[in-house]
């Protein structure tokens, strides 16, 4: 929201239509530029620089510098000299006087060029350096669209701020590894390698230049426009946008250049904006044949000796729950009244992990993608569809195989039993939530009493764990109805209803036992499993989250992060219903952690378990898979599991689960611009919901958002107080707020930025 929308935005400045450097050669590490030099090839006179170059690097033994920075500290402009100097300087580090610390950057060895000794299994500098100059670190660069880099590093709680200038040629997401120069008494880092790209393609739109093009990327968190060559353009058109990988970036002073791989369509064709979101975020749009094939080959029937080795309850009472729009059902629900007046539930889980085995092809591909990815219109799952809608979708009047968690449940909903493993089963029927929803509202239809009577336990099993301090943000999800060719007609604003709440809380409860067992509770088996964890707010965002409710008249009790979840759930209990409602849940989500994927067992915060994983998903999420693995792996009396071996996939998932989330916003970011691109000039009333120095963000009662320029309010000019996120007028005092009510009219829609525009109107 406000605070990440710096991140966007690229380089400015005009481009230099001579930048192809017409008539030039390709050259070492230089795209299709600069003259040809090969070897020792037109350095006879070279070795009268070679004292100056060794000084230049001797005056500054913590800098990386390429030929181009050290021609100019000589106050050498040739170019022909410059390439004389870039072989020079690699002839250097083959014979240890310098070391190439990046593609084209070269600096002083440490220690007389002595360091392979001090590199760990990584390959990073393991030790202080030189002069207890600090240890290389990889990690994980932003970079925002004024040029400062900002590097997550692995168990590192503050990222490391890499100053304008300094981040070479690495993109926003890739993985980076950090050297630190001497800036004065001050140790600054750099970028000295990409040491992996977080995308293997990126989406531009092309502009053609006399033999070349520029292609200028739709994602605004790409800083820096490519170069395309004429031989790299591949016939592509005009003003398309089209997926291109890159070709070199030899040094950050050039352009990245790239060659076009695939031609997407026309900006705002349904499909080529689809899929060019996808791409945009390094998502996949279709699987490969060979796993396609590998799936199909998979037998249709249930072997009869694998049935007889499973729980049968083909004969009990089972249904789904699921949308109307729903193709692949991964949960059921069965039930029956037991002798002693206890509801025996049974939570049923497609088999994944039954058809998807360790080393085969659908493996590696569902370890790759780790997530089912959903779009506006579409849905781009984890596993090839013969697997998530048919073998592995739990389809009414089919027998199918699960994995179920059971539970004894007495008439509080308290586990009196519990049994984990695998089954065989039989929906019986297949419930919408509007469906399932009409039984509880009005006892009538086919298996009301059932769903009914899991209502009622499902009620007392919820107000628990409120009462112990889950936090209840039932936020809204938007949708779109579209037309045949993919425009929207309507915006659908989608709410949490009765049924999906009844099957939320039995999936939590599966997943909540199932992480207990995992965990070793019921003995004295060590922990050793994956996890659904939660971290407690940072005390500093919940200073601000405390300051900014007060200004609604709220009081928040000064509390510890640990402990947070009873003040915050407190706080929307008095929220709820108010005009300001929207936005203290917004501001309170903000406050919070990212949930994750991890072998830590340190519980889930904001739902307030001990312990929790994700087990009821296996088709759209491979940590679920993992878990059932390994749930059957300590079923069967195995020992505790290495989970060295799971942490790599685990970061991995929580990874691309976070890329999903943003494509997955882009793509409804895109509608929503596309939906009020079609009401210029209209007057609408909205929330203020963001701010930045710049703007201030709204949202319209449709969940579309757009920004109105400061600058634009022409009652007064205001100043940002980021203590109580507002801002205030510097003559009149005026203050707007978050959450405040405002009219604006629609003045522009940005299709390719996704952006929408609006003008300021006055306050409600």
């Amino acid at each position: 929201m406000a605070g990440t929308r710096k991140e966007g935005g690229k380089k400015g400045g005009k481009r230099k239509q001579g930048a192809a450097g017409k008539g030039r050669k390709k050259g070492p590490n230089s795209g299709d530029f600069g003259p040809a030099l090969a070897g020792g090839q037109r350095l006879s006179g070279a070795s009268k620089y070679l004292e100056d170059v060794m000084a230049i690097f001797q005056g500054l033994p913590g800098r990386p510098m390429n030929a181009r920075q050290v021609a100019s500290t000589m106050g050498v402009a040739d170019k022909d000299i410059q390439e004389m100097l870039h072989v020079l300087m690699r002839q250097e580090a083959a014979k240890g006087r310098l070391k190439e610390v990046g593609k084209g950057r070269f600096m002083m060895p440490e220690e007389g060029g002595r360091r392979d000794d001090r590199r760990g299994k990584h390959g990073r500098d393991q030790s202080t350096g030189t002069g207890g100059r600090k240890a290389a670190v990889q990690g994980t660069i932003q970079i925002t669209a004024y040029g400062k880099g900002f590097v997550s590093v692995p168990g590192e709680a503050d990222d490391i701020m890499v100053p304008k200038g300094q981040t070479g040629t690495a993109f926003w997401g890739d993985t980076v590894e950090l050297g630190w120069m001497r800036r004065g008494r001050k140790e600054v880092p750099y970028v000295s390698e990409v040491v992996k790209r977080a995308r293997d393609l990126y989406v531009v739109t092309l502009e053609h230049v006399k033999d070349y093009a520029f292609g200028t990327p739709t994602n605004k968190r790409m800083h820096r426009d490519f170069l395309v060559p004429a031989r790299f353009l591949n016939d592509a058109p005009q003003d398309v946008k089209v997926a291109v990988r890159l070709v070199d970036w030899a040094s950050p002073e050039d352009p990245p250049i790239a060659e076009v791989v695939e031609v997407l369509g026309a900006p705002g064709v349904h499909e080529a904006e689809m899929h060019a979101i996808l791409l945009e975020y390094g998502l996949p749009y279709h699987f490969p044949e060979e796993v396609e094939a590998e799936a199909e080959a998979i037998p249709q029937e249930l072997p009869a000796d694998e049935v007889a080795r499973r729980r049968d309850f083909r004969e009990i009472t089972t249904f789904t729950i699921d949308p109307e729009d729903a193709k692949d059902f991964d949960d059921a629900l069965s039930v029956q009244k037991l002798e002693n007046g206890h509801l025996e539930v049974g939570v049923h889980i497609a088999d994944v992990s039954h058809y998807v085995r360790p080393g085969s092809l659908i493996e590696e591909e569902a370890v790759e993608r780790a997530t089912s990815v959903y779009l506006v219109d579409r849905t781009i799952p984890m596993l090839p569809e013969v697997l998530s809608n048919n073998l592995c979708s739990l389809r009414p009047n089919e027998d199918r195989f699960a994995f179920s968690a059971v539970f004894e449940l007495d008439a509080e909903g308290e586990v009196v039993k519990e049994w984990f493993g695998r089954t065989v089963i039989h929906s019986d029927r297949r419930f919408t939530y509007a469906e399932a929803q009409e039984r509880l509202e009005t006892g009538k239809g086919d298996l009301a009493d059932e769903v009914k009577e899991l209502q009622t336990l499902a009620l007392k099993m919820r107000a628990r764990r409120f009462k112990a301090g889950a936090i209840d943000f039932d936020t809204e999800e938007v949708r779109f109805r579209l037309d045949k060719e993919g425009k929207p007609i309507e915006v659908l604003i989608k709410r949490m209803l009765d049924a999906n709440r009844l099957i939320e809380d039995y999936m939590l409860l599966a997943n909540v036992r199932v992480a207990k067992w995992i965990a070793g509770c019921k003995g004295n088996r060590p922990p050793g499993g994956v996890y659904r964890v939660h971290d407690s707010p940072d005390p500093t965002k919940l200073k601000s989250l405390r300051m900014f409710v007060a200004q609604f008249g709220y009081k928040m009790p000064d509390t510890e992060p640990g402990n947070a979840h009873k003040a915050i759930s407190q706080l929307l209990k008095m929220a709820d219903g108010k005009p300001e409602e929207r936005i203290v849940k917004q501001m309170a989500i903000r406050s919070m952690a990212k949930a994750e994927y991890s072998t830590d067992n340190i519980g889930h915060y904001g739902l307030a378990f001990e312990h929790y994983t994700h087990f009821t998903s296996p088709i759209r999420r491979y940590p679920d898979m993992m878990v059932h693995r390994s749930l059957q792996h300590y079923l069967d009396g195995g020992a505790p599991i290495d989970t060295g071996t799971l942490d790599g996939p685990c970061a991995h998932s929580s990874e691309r689960e976070k890329r999903a989330a943003e494509a997955e916003r882009a793509s409804i970011k895109y509608k929503q611009v596309e939906f009020m691109g079609a009401q210029l000039g209209a007057e609408f009333t909205g929330v203020v919901n963001g701010l930045s120095s710049k703007a201030l963000y709204i949202e319209l009662d449709n969940k579309c958002e757009g920004y109105v320029d400061i600058k634009g309010i022409s009652t007064d000019r205001f100043s940002i107080d980021t203590e109580r996120q507002c801002l205030v007028g510097l003559h009149t005092g005026q203050v707007i707020q978050m959450g405040q009510e405002v009219r604006i009219q629609v003045v522009r829609a940005d299709m390719q930025r996704r952006e929408l525009e609006f003008d300021w109107m006055g306050t409600v």
